[in-house]
């Protein structure tokens, strides 16, 4: 590669929100609707006029960085192991949407609550539904097109035969008492997906995360999620 072929980007703009480490972060944009995150821009980007007519569409393409992963990501993998495969088959980083992956971007389909105008930040995009960790670059910002964008007879691949798996969640009398009620819905969500690490499957184990600034336990018992403190 030659010098001329590199191209440098810089973030318009980082994602704020409640998941401060990866752990937990749901797998897919959209799954968990009911978690909210702010778009804050940064520097000439920070300009009104640059989402002049935002407010018209209801949802929006990131593209983002996996910004944990930029140095293991130097290192060129051409297979991955998808948690959807159960981490026992190998399929193309190409294939895949793997945060292991040259340049370490990502892209995601938020859906555009409310652009809100702010003293000290300039205007802010309120969305719903992001998959990313609080902190996350912004690169580019699109308009999602519902006449283009969306097609209903698109092929799922390896993901047909292995359908996104979701799980009840119950919540202990102790953890109700000490879970925010604005925070509920959004961390019931969350680990709706299950949330323990890919190709971790064992019944009763206690797993910590930290969503929203909430220390939260739980496990997966009989099917189910439990959120026990």
């Amino acid at each position: 590669m030659n010098e001329q072929d590199k191209f440098v980007i810089e973030p318009i703009a980082y994602l704020r929100g409640d998941f401060k480490t990866p752990f937990a972060i749901p797998r897919q944009a959209g799954i968990a609707k009911d978690i909210i995150s702010t778009i804050e821009f940064t520097g000439k980007y920070r300009n009104p006029d640059a989402i002049r007519g935002i407010e018209g569409f209801s949802h929006l393409y990131l593209i983002w960085q996996f910004s944990e992963n930029v140095e293991k990501n130097k290192t060129f993998n051409a297979t991955v192991r998808p948690p959807r495969l159960g981490g026992n088959k190998r399929v193309g980083v190409f294939a895949s949407r793997a945060p292991f992956r040259p340049n370490s971007l990502g892209i995601s389909i938020v859906k555009l609550i409310e652009v809100k105008e702010t003293r000290d930040k300039g205007n802010i995009l309120i969305v719903s539904g992001a998959d990313l960790m609080d902190g996350t670059p912004i690169f580019d910002i699109k308009p999602y097109l519902p006449e283009f964008d969306s097609i209903p007879e698109a092929k799922g691949g390896f993901t047909e035969d292995n359908p996104f798996r979701t799980y009840e969640v119950e919540v202990s009398k102790e953890a109700k008492n000490s879970i925010p009620e604005d925070k509920m819905a959004e961390i019931i969500q969350a680990l709706s997906n299950d949330a323990r690490p890919a190709y971790h499957e064992n019944e009763d184990r206690v797993y910590g995360v930290n969503i929203a600034g909430i220390d939260i336990k739980f496990k997966i018992s009989k099917g189910k999620v439990v959120i026990v403190c």
